[in-house]
């Protein structure tokens, strides 16, 4: 097993083997000090040069480029001259496991790279810690979500990928080929869910790849990205939702708080702040008013019945200034502007939200319709007839009432960390001129 830079202070005085890439060489007169680091950290090994038994590492490093990666067998030794820990390692082998060619940029230091050349060479780009810390943020905010729901009883599921239906709406899906017939990448889990739900499981949610089929070139989309979905049942309203979306946050928010909460401070100079409950909460008739009255904003006539980006911006200055609150659930949308399956009470109104959370909405949440007589009128007038055949059977047989929300991990780190753009926080981006690598 592989012992960590973060582990060593377990090993003092004992023989361990170390393996990690070559982050510097600084050859003195007296003495070669080798920079080595691994995604904890780094640590110093040194090597006396008047001692003969170093004679061949010395000439092994001397010629081993930087990058390179290396596994070195040797004795941990406190030594508070060492500004890495106040530790070292004394080598008494190093074997050189691969050679690293000449680098096409410095990551080490990024400002004046483009994001694309970046992109295109990313394994080299995670190399810099602060694109290490991201991927290990992203991980520990799932990993605080996935604990919360584990805790209250939730079970995680895999839903397929590749679909025979266009899902949705027909748009925005990506069709491939599939044997001797076509088939399309899932927009979301939603439908399988809910198929769930039907079968039994009164609590389910899936983090996987989310397919779109858009031709937006913005900092906050992509065509591909990592969806954090989740649907339960017995449900009385989608405030139920919203309050289990709460919960979920905070612990989320808490867990990278409490693991990585200060090295974000020094790294991206940030503040996590985990909310407190409830999150404010405001229609969206009133929403635009404020809007207006305070900001001189008017929602374009398209946009009537919803949101846009200029609006998001907004609310999170207002949810700042009326709550002091970087989340904002606003509710009463059109029916119009949301999917079929989106419960409406007796007078047409729509049982859902959107939750903004500093400026960009994070979430669309909602008590879904489980009558199926209700489905199939609201389908049919969406204009939606064989493409969603195959989901209206789950409704036949019995379905508890339910809601949900998804949550796009990677715009949401993006948020976290005050990233400039969606690019910088996925591992590998995919947008409609990317492919690679």
């Amino acid at each position: 097993m592989k012992i960590f830079v973060n582990e060593l202070e377990n090993y003092v005085d004992k023989e361990i083997t170390f393996s990690g890439f070559v982050d510097a060489v600084r050859d003195k007169k007296w003495v070669m000090f080798v920079i080595l680091r691994d995604s904890t950290g780094k640590v110093q090994m040194t090597l006396e040069k008047s001692e003969e038994s170093n004679s061949s590492m010395l000439e092994l490093m001397k010629n081993t480029t930087v990058e390179s990666t290396i596994r070195v067998t040797g004795k941990v030794v406190s030594n508070e001259a060492v500004k890495l820990g106040g530790l070292e390692i004394i080598p008494t082998n190093i074997e050189v496991t691969s050679e690293a060619e000449a680098l096409p940029f410095d990551f080490n230091n990024l400002d004046g790279v483009n994001i694309d050349t970046r992109m295109d060479y990313r394994w080299l780009d995670m190399r810099n810690p602060r694109n290490t810390l991201i991927r290990q943020v992203e991980s520990c905010l799932t990993e605080g979500m996935r604990e919360y729901l584990y805790k209250n009883h939730f079970t995680e599921i895999h839903s397929p990928k590749l679909i025979g239906t266009a899902s949705e709406s027909g748009s925005e899906v990506f069709e491939v080929k599939y044997f001797d017939r076509e088939a399309y990448l899932a927009q979301s889990p939603q439908f399988y869910k809910q198929m769930a739900l039907a079968g039994g499981l009164d609590r389910v949610f899936e983090v996987g790849p989310v397919f779109r089929a858009e031709n937006s070139n913005t900092n906050r989309h992509a065509t591909e990205f990592t969806g954090f979905d989740l649907e339960f049942a017995h449900i009385d309203s989608y405030e139920d939702v919203m309050s289990l979306e709460e919960d979920l946050l905070i612990a989320g928010l808490s867990k990278v708080k409490d693991v990585y909460g200060e090295k974000i401070k020094e790294v991206f100079g940030c503040e996590v702040i985990v909310p407190k409950k409830p999150f404010p909460r405001i229609k969206l008739g009133d929403l635009y008013k404020e809007l207006h009255d305070r900001y001189n904003f008017e929602i374009p006539t398209e946009d009537i019945g919803d949101m846009n980006a200029e609006a998001e911006k907004l609310t999170f200055k207002l949810a700042q200034e009326l709550y002091q609150s970087e989340f904002m659930f606003v509710v009463d949308y059109a029916a119009t502007k949301r999917p079929f399956y989106h419960m409406r009470d007796k007078d047409g109104k729509l049982q859902g939200y959107d939750l903004i959370w500093r400026g960009v909405e994070i979430t669309s949440g909602a008590q879904r319709e489980h009558r199926y007589e209700e489905l199939v009128k609201n389908a049919k007038e969406k204009g939606l007839t064989k493409d969603v055949e195959f989901y209206l059977q789950f409704f036949k047989y019995g379905c508890p009432p339910h809601g949900g929300f998804g949550i796009g991990l990677d715009r949401m780190t993006m948020l976290l960390l005050g990233l400039s753009g969606i690019k910088e926080t996925q591992f590998l981006f995919r947008g409609p001129n990317r492919l690679n690598p």
